[in-house]
Formats: structure tokens, sequence, C-alpha cells
């Protein structure tokens, strides 16, 4: 099944349940998405009518809790050598995980706001919709429980960073509201999903030209099962929970950083790793971070070439 959430001007908005063609959608009269995961039977009256995913909330327009990882370690691992700091061992084994605010997500075509000064960044993610999961769940457990699944837009304020985790605690300023693609899919109407990670190419756009064209199933060194049994070890957590993958990033072939799509790689998911790699191999970083103006757009395609997710595209605000 194929869900999106339509603003009709309140905070949860109207749960639109779509055809598989993705052409149509039929409105269940006072349904959410969340009402959807906590169990309720939408109402099968409604006629179906043409689908608009720039009308498109995110999925969830808020939800109880949003928990990101940092699946994908060689983006962790080049984040730290372009500071010339190593990357600790455990890291390959145990998840990177933090609690981004959750009471208010962009939509998916929502300009991103924020002063160029903070250094704002997107960040190309995978994302999951969890039912209920008991705290001390178990990886089967917690594979269970995976709903839905989307992109995610997890925007970054790179120069705001540092400063905030000097501090010893986590994130706050530095992760504003983040945006879902238009579409959430069930895993068994999503072709390359194997139950515990997502195979496709990640596509990203910069004003127009090829930023990234990663694939989501190589290189995640912790799947959504670990990370949703990890997020668990110590709380429950509740129906409609959101857990993103991280910034998806993928190595060369031969173990080098990534090369850039111009240059025939597979690009990057951010800003920031494409940095990292023009420090290490330049000695400094050339690309800027987005400004007033700037588009990204991020989708994933099956294999003849349609959208899974619908578009994340947004511009950054003047």
């Amino acid at each position: 099944m194929k869900y999106a959430t339509l603003d009709n001007g309140t905070p949860d908005g109207q749960l639109a349940i779509l055809s598989d063609d993705g052409q149509t959608c039929r409105l269940p009269e006072g349904a959410t998405l969340q009402s959807l995961l906590d169990g309720a039977e939408p109402s099968p009256k409604g006629a179906e009518r043409p689908f608009d995913e720039t009308t498109c909330l995110s999925p969830l327009p808020r939800a109880y809790q949003f928990l990101d990882g940092s699946a994908y370690v060689n983006h962790v691992d080049l984040v730290r050598r372009a500071r010339g700091a190593e990357m600790p061992d455990r890291f390959w084994h145990d998840p990177l995980m933090y609690q981004g605010g959750s009471d208010s997500f962009l939509a998916p075509t929502a300009p991103i706001p924020g002063d160029p000064s903070w250094g704002i960044d997107f960040e190309a993610e995978i994302a999951v919709i969890t039912g209920p999961v008991s705290m001390g769940a178990t990886r089967d457990q917690a594979r269970d429980a995976i709903r839905l699944v989307l992109l995610c837009n997890d925007i970054s304020l790179r120069a705001l960073i540092p400063d905030e985790l000097s501090k010893g605690f986590g994130f706050v300023q530095s992760k504003p509201a983040c945006a879902f693609s238009p579409l959430a899919i069930t895993p068994d109407a999503l072709p390359g999903w194997d139950g515990d990670k997502l195979h496709g190419t990640m596509h990203v756009d910069l004003n127009g030209n090829p930023f990234g064209r990663a694939n989501a199933g190589e290189d995640m060194t912790f799947d959504f099962p670990t990370l949703i049994a990890h997020a668990a070890k110590t709380r429950h957590l509740a129906a409609g929970t959101i857990v993103g993958s991280g910034t998806v990033s993928n190595r060369d072939p031969d173990g080098g950083p990534g090369k850039p799509v111009s240059a025939g790689g597979r690009g990057y998911s951010c800003i920031a790793e494409q940095r990292m790699v023009e420090t290490l191999l330049e000695g400094e970083a050339s690309t800027p971070f987005l400004q007033p103006g700037d588009r990204v757009r991020i989708w994933m395609e099956d294999d003849k070439g349609r959208s899974l997710f619908g578009t994340i595209d947004q511009t950054v605000a003047s």
C-alpha cells in the first residue's frame, strides 16, 4: 500500500490511500496516518480523485518520536578523517543515534529556512515508520515492527554542529525541522526492500545537476532492525516512531572515499561529504553549503524509472 497525507489545515492532515499506479487516491473521512498506525480501520467510503503530490505534507506531519541513526559508517569515517580524528573501533559495532525534533516536519516542497552563515546542508536518507516496539525488542521483533518506508531530507546546520557537540550533549539548534517524501510505502509493496534495508539508487540533484547517486543497499553497516532494537534497548517505542538511516554513503570499489557524479562516481548525499573528500584530496573544501535560491531534489526510482516515493523538492528561502 502507498499512503500520503494531504494538507487540510489540521496538524495531522488528511490520510490519502493511493492506487497501485499512484495516479489517484481515496480520502477516508477523518482518517490520519497516525490513526492507521494506531490500528484504526479507514472507512472504505470516498470517491477516487486525482493525486497531486505537490499538495502533500510529510506523511507524518508530526510524530511521537524521530530517531536518526548513522548507519553508513563511511560517512562518519569521512567526517572524522577530514578533521584529522581517528575512527573509534566501536563505531563499527554500536550505532550512533540522536533524537531529533518531531513536533512539526516540513512538507516535501516547503522552503528550507535558515541563515546561510549556519552552513545549511541537506542529507538524503531512508527512514522507516514503526508500529509499537517493546523495550528490549530483538532484531526479529524490530523487523516485524516496520510498517512503512519513506525518504528523508534531514537538514543540518553544519556551522553550528561543532560548538554544540563540544558541550558534551547532542544536536538541538544544529538539527532544525526536516522533510520527508510525499509517499510512505508498506514493505511488501516496495521493490528493493529485503526486510532489513532498501536497495536502490538515492537520486540527489542540486540546482538541476546530478549530485548524488549512491546505492542505499550498499555500505549500510547497521540495518533497520538493528537501529530499531538499539533505540528500544531502554524504552518502548510508540506506533508512529520514525527511525532514519543517516546519510546514504558509498565507498569506491577500490576503497577510496568516493568521487563526484561528474567524475564518474556515485557522488554524495550531502554537501558535507563532498567537502570532506575535497579536504582529504586537495587540502581544503571548495563546495559551498546551501545559499538562498539553491534547489535540492531527492527521489528514488523503480527498475522502470518510475518514482517510488515522489520527490522531496525544496528551495532555500531567501
